[in-house]
């Protein structure tokens, strides 16, 4: 059975950086759970970065830029947290390799999990096109990253890959 990686602030789980979740109310993860297909994770939590945690924004970039040490992950104090978002990103993505999750379900405007916007670095609410570090280091392992408003079509890939189309 293919696995699905989740963020875990989607299962509503209180990870996120203002102590609180993103619990994503969802038949599809609800079927998913049911068939033990979720493998939830949370990078940030996984690096030992606290709940409640100040604000973080990529700076200089995106989530490849990151992995490529040409950006920076600050808090909004301006601590930068690179290195405990690429540990974060490693572990996130030696889960899904050790679960066999093809597919990922991450908490899109998220430094670590955004697949369709980040914030852009200013701390102003500024949204950019682009990755977070976790999202850019599973899609460059083949990993199909979908947020949490693409779960129907995060449904109709995972049926490809169980029919062998994939």
């Amino acid at each position: 059975m293919i696995k699905v990686l989740v963020s875990s602030c989607l299962l509503g789980e209180k990870v996120r950086y203002h102590g609180g979740d993103a619990h994503c109310p969802s038949v599809i993860l609800d079927r998913w759970r049911e068939e033990g297909r979720l493998v939830p994770a949370c990078p940030e939590t996984a690096a030992g970065l606290s709940v409640p945690r100040p604000p973080a924004e990529i700076v200089g970039g995106n989530g490849d830029a990151v992995l490529g040490r040409q950006a920076l992950v600050s808090y909004s104090d301006g601590l930068d947290v690179t290195n405990a978002f690429l540990q974060g990103a490693q572990a996130a993505l030696d889960t899904a390799i050790r679960h066999g999750a093809r597919l990922a379900v991450l908490k899109d405007g998220s430094p670590s999990c955004g697949s369709s916007y980040i914030f852009d670095g200013t701390f102003r609410g500024q949204r950019d096109q682009g990755q977070g570090v976790t999202a850019a280091l599973l899609a460059r392992a083949g990993i199909r990253v979908f947020t949490e408003r693409a779960l129907d079509e995060a449904a109709r890939y995972l049926e490809t890959l169980e029919e062998g189309r994939g």
